[in-house]
């Protein structure tokens, strides 16, 4: 234990003597380090971002979409939701959601404009990752309020001059049954292009919500584990076709989960090979200089010799000069990178904002720094193998 803290001290101290030129050479391994760790948290905040966006329009993985389809009349929608109620109480399906698009009158001030809404349940808006800019979205509570609730695109809050928290916006929805609803939240990106709102599903209402002109019949959306996938829809699917005679049943997966893992894997695999290849070539570096350091250090290697340093000393000695030189500049290039990585101010770099950051990549960070070790060890590895083979007269003699 001893002489190898005695080679380490030593092998540290030949780095402070030289230490210009082992900082000239350690750059290309600390940008080759530094380039690495901050590509690969780049690139998990990247997927978390793609994973995000895809997650507010297909759900979360694994969401399952099931819809049934009258084959002989138009669709009862009462009929239908029902048997999907049913079918989620069976099983104990936690997150799900029945979900209906429809349009309706509202009547703005100065003007009334058909517009597009959704029925949903609470559980909807975890499902989709929804961004909720101003107040808030659906609670359970929602469902049995006498008036409707309503969470609005921001065109829709155009129209009705701004939301105040502590007293929010109404707008009479028209159709048969007239109602005073109020305005409870405002989603955060108004990707609709005109007014659009979610209404909360409320079988027990006596209002009418509005006309459903696109003749679809309601669509249930299930949030299950991704291994449960198939199990769910055949289940679901059963119990339906049992539940509706008379109606196809179509089942399917709803979420991008497996393109997600594909994208994640081609960009997992090319920031690690973008990474290697420039650590590859700052090792290059630190064997060109520890090729010309071993040269010029040759008759004090000789001399050492010469005194009774056996050749593994030596080889040790050179050797861990390189491993120690690119150990530090790995540390430093993952201190660096995770402080870049840590105080970047996404909310205003990205224009859509990320809910679940992820934090700096533990494995990114090992891997740089072991890679950084390795490539020491393999650049000095030449040097030593020529310092030990080097004669001790001859070296004497340099």
């Amino acid at each position: 234990m001893t002489t190898v803290v005695a080679i380490l001290a030593e092998a540290w101290s030949e780095i402070r003597v030289h230490k210009l030129r082992v900082i000239l050479s350690l750059v290309g391994v600390f940008l080759a380090v530094f380039g690495m760790t901050s590509i690969a948290a780049a690139g998990d905040i990247g997927r978390q971002l793609v994973a995000e966006s895809s997650e507010r329009s297909g759900g979360r993985p694994a969401t399952v979409m099931v819809q049934a389809y009258p084959l002989f009349s138009g669709p009862d929608n009462e009929v239908i939701s029902t048997a999907m109620r049913e079918v989620v109480e069976r099983y104990d399906i936690r997150w799900s959601s029945l979900v209906l698009d429809e349009e309706i009158i509202a009547n703005f001030p100065g003007q009334s404009e058909r517009v597009a809404v959704r029925s949903v349940d609470p559980a909807f808006g975890i499902m989709h990752r929804l961004l909720i800019e101003q107040g808030r979205w659906f609670t359970p509570a929602d469902v049995q309020r006498y008036a409707p609730a309503l969470v609005v695109s921001p065109s829709f809050l155009e129209r009705l001059g701004g939301f105040d928290p502590n007293r929010p916006p109404t707008v009479r929805l028209g159709g048969d049954s007239p109602v005073l609803a109020t305005v409870i939240g405002v989603l955060g990106a108004d990707d609709f292009g005109s007014p659009f709102a979610y209404l909360v599903n409320d079988s027990d209402s006596g209002w009418t919500a509005g006309s459903n002109p696109y003749g679809q019949p309601p669509m249930l959306e299930m949030w299950v584990p991704p291994e449960q996938v198939d199990q769910v829809m055949a289940a679901v699917t059963g119990d339906l076709l049992l539940t509706l005679p008379g109606h196809d049943v179509f089942a399917q997966r709803a979420d991008a989960g497996d393109q997600l893992a594909q994208l994640d894997l081609v960009l997992n695999y090319g920031v690690r090979g973008v990474g290697y290849f420039a650590l590859l070539l700052g090792g290059v570096g630190v064997l060109n200089v520890g090729m010309v350091v071993v040269r010029q250090r040759i008759r004090e290697i000789g001399v050492r010799r010469s005194f009774g340093a056996t050749s593994g000393r030596v080889f040790l000695t050179i050797l861990l000069e390189s491993v120690c030189a690119t150990a530090v500049a790995g540390a430093l290039a993952i201190g660096c990178a995770i402080a870049l990585v840590l105080n970047l101010p996404y909310e205003q770099i990205l224009s859509v904002p990320i809910e679940d950051l992820p934090p700096f990549p533990l494995k990114a960070a090992v891997e740089g720094f072991l890679a950084a070790t390795a490539v020491g060890a393999l650049a000095g590895l030449i040097p030593a193998i020529v310092a030990v083979r080097a004669k001790v007269i001859d070296a004497i003699r340099y």
